[in-house]
């Protein structure tokens, strides 16, 4: 009888599901990533990668270090703000982390989002791959900002310039 091989969690062939968005009726801005990486996924958190720069980055933007509360009482704080997160795709095959070996992405429901939030304002995309779903959230009738991706990945921008694009979408929607 032959053995078959075992597929581990992070297999190209086995089906990833992404995370629930943090998002209530206040939300005013969402940030789109592109899918959670395997950190996150594992943490169930959005995130959880310790090198990605959103928790810094929403900590220097509030003077309030969110690093340090734990995961629920953040995205209190996140709602509180008016901010929300989620992601592009609901679902994916991809081996490691990286966007670019995302394969067979099914979209979530970027189309319920005004539903969901009856007053957001603006969409705005963590990244380039998330950015790829602009076609979609452009039709949405709201603003949508393209910004760095806070992934280590992105080394080619720094933690100060990602900050102040980051700033320039929080403050023109209340929520810096």
């Amino acid at each position: 009888m032959p053995v078959s091989p075992t597929v581990s969690s992070t297999a190209a062939t086995d089906l990833l599901r992404g995370l629930p968005p943090v998002i209530d009726r206040r939300t005013r801005l969402l940030v789109l990533g592109s899918f959670p990486s395997v950190a996150s996924l594992q943490a169930g958190q959005y995130y959880a990668h310790p090198r990605n720069h959103f928790w810094p980055l929403l900590s220097a933007l509030w003077d309030s270090d969110l690093r340090a509360l734990a995961y629920p009482r953040r995205l209190q704080e996140v709602l509180n703000r008016g901010l929300g997160i989620w992601d592009v795709y609901a679902h994916c095959r991809r081996e490691g982390s990286l966007d670019s070996a995302i394969r067979d992405a099914g979209f979530n429901d970027l189309a319920g989002l005004k539903w969901q939030a009856p007053q957001l304002e603006a969409v705005a995309h963590n990244g380039g791959e998330s950015a790829r779903a602009m076609r979609f959230t452009q039709t949405l009738g709201i603003r949508v900002w393209r910004l760095p991706s806070t992934s280590p990945a992105n080394a080619s921008w720094s933690f100060q310039r990602k900050l102040a694009a980051w700033r320039e979408a929080f403050l023109a929607h209340g929520v810096a």
